[in-house]
């Protein structure tokens, strides 16, 4: 069984006037992500596949961040820019990626692995899989620590190329040439995974 993994899909991120769509542009447009990532949603729900959302942490007003002594550069600056402010439109979830009944909604992972000091491993185990598709944001960061930690954790796992997006191709293209092959089972366009779940 199979579950579809769908990794930060918020507005800051996918939506003009988002904090990081201008940085996300490049690759958002050119590949067609957003459209793509309705089209694998789409198909998974057409065949009954268990929808996961991975959501990163949200900035608040006295979050914990504010007590931590050390914090990694990507963070720093997520939380500096109040990236994915809680109850903001730049910290909801992409119009066309709203959760419906069903769906499960992980616990906000503080950097970049869906599954570090979350309960994603879980939920996955609770619904009986071992087969995961990962589409979203941010290529070289979310999506690349969330599939290493599901390949470490013995997860069978299939990349969309052309439903992930990252801040410019260079960054898509380290991803996908050196770093997601050693992890990835498979590297799939959203056409060769939407053939595959209707064979």
């Amino acid at each position: 069984m199979t579950g579809l993994l769908i990794v930060d899909p918020y507005n800051d991120f996918l939506s003009e006037g988002g904090k990081l769509y201008q940085l996300s542009r490049e690759t958002l447009e050119s590949l067609n992500v957003v459209e793509h990532m309705r089209q694998v949603l789409a198909a998974a729900r057409s065949r009954g596949i268990q929808v996961f959302f991975v959501p990163h942490h949200r900035w608040r007003e006295n979050d914990t961040h504010l007590h931590w002594k050390t914090m990694p550069p990507v963070q720093a600056s997520t939380f500096q820019h109040h990236v994915f402010a809680d109850g903001t439109w730049g910290g909801s979830f992409h119009a066309d990626f709203e959760p419906k009944p069903g769906d499960v909604v992980a616990h906000e992972h503080w950097m970049s692995s869906g599954f570090a000091n979350t309960d994603l491993d879980l939920q996955l185990k609770k619904h009986g899989l071992r087969k995961i598709i990962i589409i979203g944001m941010r290529a070289n960061t979310c999506i690349e620590s969330t599939l290493r930690y599901a390949a470490e954790s013995g997860y069978e796992v299939t990349i969309i190329k052309d439903a992930i997006g990252s801040f410019g191709h260079a960054e898509m293209e380290a991803s996908l040439t050196f770093n997601m092959p050693a992890y990835a089972n498979a590297i799939l366009s959203t056409q060769e995974i939407i053939e595959k779940l209707s064979g």
